[in-house]
């Protein structure tokens, strides 16, 4: 990349917390040596909100607060630039430093962060700034004001556009690009655009999913199987998402999602988002999208740090039922409907009859949660009065009601087979100090990344997907589904062949190729059960075919994953995809017509 991009403004939620996708997004970049390279100053934006923390731990425990009127912290030198901002649209701001550490690279970055308050913003500066979104952009507020996860992003926007100006970032002779993290950064993006050409303002809306299309997957019960079938026979008619699934004007996520026309630039995650985005409305088929996947961890680790790892898998799974699986297998995922996690049972049902023949056994391992962790003590007591996590008991400090839905499939599949088990694992952390004394002592986190055979990841919904891609780099062979945007980058990683270590599940392959939108969107249940169980019995089929058995096998597989994950890295993301995209996002003209 030629030149030199003085500032790029990340706005997002996770600009403190590291919540789920976005913030391995940042993470990713802020320590990669490539972007860095390019990108000298980043600014993170995002909402404040009230935590424990006071004073000096405002922006966490790698931070280092320079300014907050909440505490009365002063030692930047925009202290009164700041004041006047606070006092022109009643917010408070939180500025200073984060400190990002990439552990295996020793790669640190310290990108400033900017938090505002938004908890008692001026009526009649919020009033004026829908007014102009309406006027320019077509968005009607007035229909989703009491949806505070709304209202907080639009509060955001302009207050974060003066601020971004008191910063001297829009003033230099270069663009400041602002990368517009899902619809939470839509409006600050709009209120950049609104600026016209007296700032120096480039906006990207990056897309780390399509709201509309996956409340649309999960809400129907064909899920992905009925929904990107029909995508794909709307769009061969010029049919877009509101001509065949009605109007979404009534989503809020839908509205700002439907104004990302107007930015410079539009990063999709993965190959379907970026149909999923076209799909939105004949204003997209022109709009300037590009792919920016997500990267994946490589470390290189020898066959027997593996082995190592495994056998800790392999001592816990002794522990808790009583046999040494041949195989360890596990699911690391949030406990959310995309995940698809009923999946992986339907795999394993097909498999448990080809092991018993091999006279071999497995374990599935599924870590999820839908709560905050549980305290250790709790998790020694439950563990001591009923044997958690084999055994599980409704309500806290055990099963939420999303848990106790998932355990229950788990109970009939553990009563029905006999070589394979699935222990459901209601806590994150996986150390014996978290997880209980069953646990070997020293297991750590990384030792299910490393030490498992296959992870599971067949999601009806995964805009990228960089939980279920990454053991890839330590030999594992990882099971997703063809809408996984891993899949695509997976696939260009490889040179466009199939890699050993990637098993794609396509649950979207129907018999009849010739069905139109209104009888595909007819897609429920039993038709997708019906291809669930003929796709599971071919995965599992071809991951018994797949599985490393000896040492060779094993050091093979490793081998592959690393070079594979090498490619897929955050340098090549940051390289391929997000500089350039930048870059291209710097030069635009920015020739718009508002609506």
């Amino acid at each position: 990349m030629k030149g030199t991009m003085t500032t790029v403004v990340h706005v997002t939620h996770e600009a403190i917390q590291k919540i789920g996708g976005i913030g391995a997004v940042l993470q990713g970049l802020l320590t990669s040596p490539v972007y860095l390279g390019s990108i000298k100053r980043n600014i993170l934006i995002g909402p404040f909100w009230p935590m424990d923390t006071t004073g000096e731990q405002r922006l966490g425990p790698q931070g280092e607060v320079l300014y907050s009127s909440l505490d009365q912290l002063s030692r930047s030198p925009l202290a009164a630039r700041f004041r006047e901002i606070e006092q022109q649209f009643g917010v408070g701001i939180v500025y200073g430093r984060r400190k990002y550490v990439d552990k295996a690279t020793g790669v640190v970055s310290t990108p400033e962060v900017l938090l505002i308050d938004v908890s008692r913003y001026d009526e009649k500066k919020i009033g004026e700034f829908k007014y102009e979104l309406w006027k320019q952009f077509g968005i009607e507020s007035a229909k989703y004001e009491n949806i505070w996860d709304y209202e907080q992003y639009l509060r955001l926007a302009k207050p974060a556009i003066a601020a971004l100006h008191a910063l001297g970032a829009a003033g230099g002779a270069e663009p400041c690009v602002i990368l517009a993290h899902e619809y939470m950064g839509v409006p600050t993006a709009l209120a950049a655009i609104m600026e016209g050409e007296k700032s120096n303002f480039r906006t990207i809306f990056y897309a780390h999913e399509v709201a509309t299309m996956r409340r649309i997957v999960e809400g129907h019960p064909g899920h992905d199987t009925m929904f990107y079938n029909v995508m794909r026979a709307a769009m061969s008619q010029g049919l877009y998402v509101e001509d065949v699934f009605g109007s979404q004007n009534g989503y809020y996520k839908h509205a700002l999602v439907k104004a990302t026309r107007f930015c410079d630039e539009i990063f999709a995650v993965g190959d379907y988002v970026q149909k999923e985005i076209r799909f939105l409305g004949p204003d997209f088929v022109h709009v300037d999208s590009q792919i920016a996947y997500n990267g994946v961890p490589h470390w290189k680790i020898t066959a027997e740090e593996k082995m190592a790892s495994r056998q800790k898998l392999r001592s816990y799974c002794s522990n808790l039922l009583g046999y040494d699986p041949d195989y360890v297998f596990s699911h690391v995922t949030r406990l959310v409907p995309s995940k698809g996690m009923w999946r992986d049972m339907r795999v394993l049902e097909k498999m448990e009859p080809m092991l018993r023949q091999r006279n071999e056994s497995a374990v599935l391992f599924a870590l999820s949660t839908e709560v905050p962790g549980r305290r250790g003590d709790d998790i020694r007591r439950m563990e001591e009065h009923y044997h958690w996590p084999v055994v599980h008991r409704e309500g806290l400090p055990d099963l939420s009601h999303g848990e106790a839905t998932y355990y229950q499939g788990v109970q009939e599949f553990n009563a029905r087979s006999r070589n394979i088990k699935v222990v459901f694992v209601n806590q994150f952390g996986w150390e014996s100090r978290l997880c209980g004394v069953r646990m070997p002592a020293g297991m750590e986190f990384m030792d299910i990344r490393k030490g498992s055979d296959a992870e599971f990841g067949q999601a009806i919904y995964e805009p990228f997907g960089i939980s279920p891609v990454e053991p890839i780099s330590f030999g594992g062979i990882c099971v997703f589904t063809n809408v996984c945007g891993c899949a695509g980058f997976a696939h260009k990683a490889a040179g466009g062949n199939d890699s050993p270590n990637v098993l794609v599940a396509d649950y979207t392959e129907l018999r009849r190729k010739d069905l139109r939108p209104e009888q595909l969107m007819s897609i429920g249940q039993p038709q997708r059960d019906e291809i669930e169980f003929e796709v599971a019995a071919k995965v599992a089929g071809e991951l018994m075919k797949r599985l490393p058995r000896t040492p060779a096998e094993f050091e093979a597989s490793i081998a592959r994953g690393y070079d594979l994950a090498k490619h897929m890295s955050w340098d090549v993301v940051a390289r391929d995809y997000v500089l350039p995209g930048i870059q291209r996002a710097a030069r635009a003209q920015r020739l718009r017509q508002i609506a």
